[in-house]
C-alpha cells in the first residue's frame, strides 16, 4: 500500500488575520509529517479573494509564487491529486464551515468535527445553550442585539458570540462600563453574550480523543490568571507579533500557562465534565473546552474550540505530549478515527461511565 496522500488545507477566505494564524499552525503540522514514508503531504493554500494556489512547499516565497486557480479550477486539481484525507487549518468561519462541506461533498474524509458542528459552536450562545440542556454548568447569560440594553447586573463578562482569541472580551464591574464594552463587543458580531461572572478560582482547558474507540481525557492546561489584576484572558495572553510583523503563540509562555499534574483533584473533575461535553455537542475525533473553577473547585463550561492543527504548537498537541502522546501518534489516532468512522464513533455515545457522570 503506498503513502497516505494527505491535503493540509490552510489559509483564510476571510482576511489575512486568519490566513496568518492558519499559516502559524499549519507550517508546524508540515514540518512535522511531510517527511515521513507513511503519508504524501499535498498543501491547498486559499486566500482571502477566495482563490486556490497549491505550492510544492509551505515556505511563504512559494505559496506568493504559486498560481491561483478559481474553486472549479481547484477541485480538478485536487481530484487529479487522488487525495485521501485532509487535515483542516483554517480558522475563519468560512474555513471551518464551507470549506469542510466542500469535501463532504467531494466525499473526500477529513480529521476533526463536521461542519455543521464547527458552525454551531463558532457561536457561542449556541454552544453554551447544547451544553446547559444536558445538565452541565454554564454561566448565567443573556443574549442581546445591537440596541437592546442588558439586564443582569454586574459583575458580568460581555463577549461577542463569533469571535476568537478574546477578542472584544471585556469584564465589566459597573454599569458604567456597559456602554463602552457593549460597543467593543459589537464591532466583532451583532450579537453579544452577557454572563455572570465566575470568581476565581483557576482557569483551564481541557482536550479530549477517541482511543481506541474510548475517550480519554489530555492532561489540563492552566492559564495564569489572578483576582488582583488578571481576572481573564485577554487577546494578548493568546497572540501576539513579533519584530518582523509574523503572528506567534503568546500563551506558550511558561508564566503564562502550564500542564497541571494529573494527581491535582481537579483533573477528575474536569474530565468528566469535559467527556460530557464531547458527547452533548456530538464531537468525533478530538475536543476542546475551557473551564471557569470556581472558589469550590466546580467546573463551569465557558467555550468550545474545537480545532487541532496536529502542530507541535496547538494545545490538543501539547497535552498530547504531555500524556506521552508525540504529534504524529495524535494524528494517527485522529486519521484513523477518519477513515473508519462507523468502528470508532458507534462508541463514542457510551464511552462515559457513571463515576464520570455528575
Amino acid at each position: 500500500m503506498g503513502a497516505l496522500r494527505i491535503l493540509h488545507l490552510v489559509g483564510s477566505a476571510q482576511d489575512q488575520f486568519h490566513c496568518d494564524l492558519s499559516y502559524l499552525y499549519a507550517q508546524g503540522c508540515w514540518e512535522a509529517i511531510s517527511s515521513l514514508e507513511q503519508y504524501e503531504s499535498h498543501l491547498a493554500y486559499i486566500t482571502p479573494d477566495r482563490h486556490w494556489r497549491f505550492p510544492t512547499t509551505i515556505q511563504q516565497n512559494a505559496i506568493k509564487q504559486s498560481t491561483s486557480y478559481s474553486l472549479a479550477e481547484a477541485i480538478e486539481i485536487i481530484r487529479t491529486k487522488e487525495i485521501d484525507l485532509v487535515v483542516p487549518q483554517m480558522f475563519c468561519l468560512p474555513g471551518m464551515t464551507e470549506y469542510r462541506s466542500l469535501f463532504d461533498l467531494l466525499q473526500i474524509p477529513y480529521v476533526g468535527n463536521t461542519a455543521t458542528l464547527m458552525a454551531i459552536t463558532a457561536d457561542k450562545a449556541k454552544a453554551k445553550a447544547i451544553i446547559a440542556a444536558n445538565g452541565i454548568r454554564v454561566p448565567s447569560g443573556q443574549l442581546v442585539r445591537c440596541g437592546e440594553r442588558p439586564n443582569i447586573c454586574p459583575p458580568v463578562i460581555i463577549k461577542p458570540t463569533r469571535s476568537d482569541n478574546s477578542m472584544g472580551v471585556s469584564l465589566v464591574r459597573d454599569l458604567s462600563e456597559y456602554d463602552a464594552a457593549l460597543a467593543k463587543a459589537f464591532e466583532y458580531a451583532d450579537e453579544v453574550l452577557i454572563e455572570d461572572y465566575i470568581e476565581l478560582g483557576r482557569e483551564v482547558r481541557c482536550g479530549v480523543i477517541v482511543q481506541q474507540g474510548e475517550l480519554v481525557g489530555l492532561p489540563l492546561e492552566e492559564y495564569q490568571v489572578n483576582p488582583i489584576d488578571h481576572p481573564i484572558r485577554m487577546y494578548s495572553d493568546k497572540l501576539k507579533r513579533t519584530e518582523k510583523g509574523d503572528l506567534s503563540c503568546a500563551a506558550k509562555a511558561k508564566d503564562k500557562a502550564w500542564m497541571v499534574d494529573p494527581r491535582d483533584p481537579i483533573t477528575a473533575k474536569v474530565h468528566a465534565v469535559a467527556k460530557q461535553c464531547h458527547v452533548a455537542l456530538g464531537c468525533r475525533h478530538y475536543s476542546l473546552f475551557d473551564f471557569r473553577i470556581d472558589p469550590q473547585g466546580q467546573p463551569w463550561f465557558l467555550e468550545a474550540g474545537l480545532y487541532c492543527s496536529f502542530s507541535p504548537k496547538s494545545v490538543v498537541a501539547c497535552m498530547a505530549k504531555a500524556a506521552g502522546i508525540p504529534v504524529v501518534e495524535l494524528l494517527e489516532l485522529a486519521i484513523a478515527s477518519a477513515l473508519n468512522p462507523l468502528s470508532f464513533n458507534a462508541k463514542e455515545s457510551c464511552v462515559i461511565s457513571s463515576s464520570d457522570k455528575q
